[in-house]
């Protein structure tokens, strides 16, 4: 019955075109140097992008942290995720087609730390922002774009010296298939997907 919902169709349609914006622009950005360029573009993507489209996650990792908490349906949340990478897997191939070197796309462990130091600041800027959307969506503020948008910034820049601050698995999951570079990619999936189970 779920699957015969327009509704259902319409917001997987809307996780495809949020992450294939969002990863796009993440990107597009990461082809300056530093991590203030892509910190910042996300940022602004994120809070655009609930804004215009009415809350979309396009991040797997938000995702499965509202279906831990009974917030979505298996199915939708499954569908979600697929859609989710299907977009930023797009986003990929078009950011490589477009830019003439792939290398700054993947997310990889910097030389500052190990990947135990990697994967401790992921789930750290993670829970961060999963805490912000949690509250955005419990209470309806008004201004969720702004919340989500600098949680998503400032995670970026807090994690990214460490483990590219990716803190959501379809964006590192893209130009991981497009490039097929897998170094420590494991640590984009790895941390934990809520920080709580009802943090609203």
């Amino acid at each position: 019955q779920e699957l015969r919902s327009g509704r259902f169709w319409q917001g997987v349609l809307a996780e495809l075109v949020a992450t294939l914006i969002f990863v796009g622009v993440v990107l597009g950005a990461s082809a300056a140097p530093g991590p203030l360029a892509p910190a910042l573009a996300g940022g602004l993507a994120a809070g655009g992008l609930v804004c215009t489209l009415g809350g979309p996650q396009a991040n797997p990792a938000l995702t499965l942290a509202l279906l831990c908490a009974r917030k979505l349906s298996a199915l939708r949340g499954a569908a979600g995720v697929l859609a989710q990478c299907a977009g930023a897997a797009l986003a990929s191939a078009a950011a490589c087609a477009a830019l003439p070197d792939d290398t700054g796309l993947v997310t990889r462990v910097s030389a500052v730390g190990t990947a135990g130091t990697a994967l401790a600041w992921e789930t750290f800027a993670t829970f961060q922002l999963a805490l912000a959307a949690f509250a955005a969506t419990e209470h309806a503020i008004p201004q969720a774009g702004l919340a989500l948008g600098s949680s998503v910034a400032a995670g970026a820049l807090a994690a990214g010296p460490f483990s590219g601050g990716s803190m959501n698995p379809a964006r590192s999951l893209g130009p991981a298939i497009v490039t097929g570079v897998w170094d420590d990619h494991w640590v984009s999936w790895g941390h934990p997907r809520t920080p709580s189970e009802s943090p609203g």
